[in-house]
């Protein structure tokens, strides 16, 4: 109702602003047009004075007005240097002479200027320019709870004192206590931030603003600004409630006194409004902000000091409990088999967040539509798994038996060093089908989760990554783009060894960070010479893995053989007839690879 009633306010005052525009412009026109004189030389005007024809001259600056004895009316401009004076007194004609205007017109200014704020004040009242925009969940809509959460046990649980000041201030400060103003939601993409936010308001029966931080900030200084204040007016009315920001990095990096121009300064005083408005709480104000970020490190230090977000939970990846539980909300409303057990698909499944996990149970629940089952079934589970994991199925795009075949090769080569390599990831599928961008697609799926690598661990992972670029080189005797990929995950973790994590015998353990350090101006947080020598050392750690593989690859070139053969021909390999096919756990294998080799 308050939405219509806006739109038609805003339909009538650009009406009427347009109107009286088109009614200056019809006033400036007719006034333009309105005089009939009629325009003559300057010759033909002197010959009509000295014939006594000419009553009346009024000169302003250059231009004259001339009457006509006989009515007529004329225009004309005084050349430079001409003077009129004489002969018009000598004819006996009545003349006026005046300097032209210099002086603005008054009235003219006066009205575009109101028309100007006029038009100003309906855009910004009824188009929100300067006001919040901010979703607004109220209590009795909030269905989202807890219960609603899983694999965030840990996170909940730092919540519920959020949840029990906003349900009664007065318990906290009847003995002298007061609820943190703001909690940072901190974790990966996907792991629930923002259901976690909502399942508080739920829980408190509060009114719940919702607002990114990118909707803040405009082309236009100063709107940021007054977005936030008019965020908090309308929190502060609403109390209590929770006020939650989401991707808050989009507004409160860290604030760079070098940087210029105007994005930049809008970013910050709307940063700098957000500091003041949580500042400016009362006790117990009843207002709890949530903020969400995955980029903790980039927040400028006043927003994370005490008394704004001084609470930080984090979010993260969950563990084989909380998959199985994640699963069983997600699955809930699916009609699954008997057979289906989501405690394997969660083994199965180390690294997915909460989003990744909810993906898996809706494409399996699309698989099991397509082929027209009365229930899901695990091998639907299976596909939607390696769907999430390898992309979709490119069916359409058909390989040259060459192509297939040097694909099977890279694929092999990955395959064959993940089995042979000591602290690799165990291989869960290979597959020669394109999916996504890739040609091929080689899986390895960590037995259990892991939260911490150590170095053996990450040099195994380079290996397995120049696998099939080896393998390549070695068959074909040259190297195809296909391994593109490969080198910059590969160079991206030999930075990260020799840069952040002391893994490098040339630097020891010592953490230079990023190559642009926002702390330091965006400047590098080393010199040149030092750059030069990571650089080398970079390109020693992968050469030498590389040179390793080699080797490997060379002493298996039988291996290598059979499984690039049963690829060709299958096409798909799961982990079990990899085993088999390399002699793994076989006893009776005529030529088992050897683990050791």
């Amino acid at each position: 109702m308050g939405n219509t009633r806006n739109k038609k306010l805003l339909f009538l005052g650009l009406s009427l602003s347009f109107l009286a525009l088109v009614g200056y412009g019809l006033y400036s026109w007719q006034q333009s047009h309105a005089d009939t004189s009629r325009q003559i030389s300057y010759t033909t005007f002197i010959q009509k004075v000295s014939a006594g024809n000419i009553a009346k001259v009024r000169i302003v600056g250059d231009e004259i007005t001339a009457h006509a004895k006989n009515g007529e009316k004329f225009n004309l401009f005084l050349p430079a240097g001409a003077y009129l004076g004489d002969l018009l007194i000598a004819k006996k004609v009545d003349f006026s002479s005046t300097p032209p205007s210099g002086g603005p017109n008054w009235f003219e200014i006066g009205f575009l200027v109101a028309v100007g704020i006029f038009l100003f004040v309906i855009l910004r009242r009824f188009t929100g320019m300067g006001r919040s925009r901010a979703r607004v969940v109220d209590y009795s809509e909030s269905t989202t709870r807890f219960s609603d959460v899983a694999g965030a046990e840990e996170a909940k649980a730092e919540l519920l004192d959020t949840v029990e000041f906003l349900k009664d201030p007065e318990k906290f400060s009847t003995l002298g206590g007061k609820m943190p103003t703001g909690v940072l939601l901190v974790g990966p993409p996907g792991t629930g931030k923002t259901l976690i936010a909502r399942a508080v308001a739920g829980e408190a029966d509060v009114p719940f603003f919702s607002i990114s931080g990118s909707e803040f900030v405009e082309m236009y200084v100063g709107v940021g600004a007054s977005r936030v204040r008019d965020l908090f007016a309308q929190a502060k009315k609403a109390a209590p409630c929770i006020v939650f920001i989401d991707e808050i990095d989009a507004v409160g990096r860290k604030r760079d006194a070098a940087a210029g121009g105007g994005a930049s300064d809008e970013r910050d005083q709307t940063l700098n409004q957000l500091l003041v408005e949580m500042d400016g709480f009362e006790v117990n104000s009843g207002i709890v902000v949530l903020a969400a970020t995955n980029r903790p490190e980039i927040l400028d230090a006043a927003l994370l000091r005490s008394g704004r977000f001084d609470r930080q939970v984090t979010v993260g990846s969950p563990d084989i409990r909380g998959r199985e539980a994640i699963l069983k909300v997600h699955a809930k409303n699916v009609p699954l088999h008997d057979a289906v057990d989501l405690l394997v698909i969660a083994r199965g499944t180390p690294g997915f967040s909460g989003a990744d996990l909810a993906n898996v149970v809706n494409e399996a629940a699309i698989l099991a539509a397509r082929s027209n089952k009365g229930v899901v079934e695990m091998i639907d589970f299976d596909l939607a798994k390696d769907k999430v994991l390898m992309g979709a199925e490119k069916k359409s795009m058909v390989l040259s038996d060459k192509l297939k075949l040097s694909t099977a090769y890279h694929e092999a080569g990955h395959v064959l060093v993940a089995k042979l390599t000591p602290d690799a990831d165990p291989v869960h599928k290979v597959t020669i089908i394109p999916r996504g961008r890739a040609m091929g697609v080689t899986v390895q799926i960590p037995e259990d989760d892991i939260y911490c690598y150590t170095k053996e661990m990450l040099v195994a992972h380079l290996k397995v990554l120049m696998g099939g670029r080896a393998a390549e080189e070695l068959i074909y005797s040259t190297t195809t783009t296909g391994a593109g990929n490969d080198l910059a995950r590969a160079t991206d973790t030999a930075r990260r060894m020799v840069s952040e994590w002391g893994m490098s015998r040339a630097f020891g353990p010592v953490a230079f960070g990023h190559n642009e350090n926002t702390d330091n101006g965006g400047k590098k947080g080393f010199s040149d010479v030092t750059a030069r020598e990571m650089d080398n050392e970079i390109r020693s750690i992968v050469s030498g893995c590389y040179q390793g593989v080699v080797t490997l690859l060379q002493e298996n070139m039988d291996a290598l053989e059979r499984l690039t053969r049963e690829l060709v021909v299958k096409e798909t390999l799961d982990a079990g007839e990899i085993d088999s096919i390399l002699g793994f756990g076989d006893d009776n294998s005529s030529d088992p690879v050897s683990a050791a080799a």
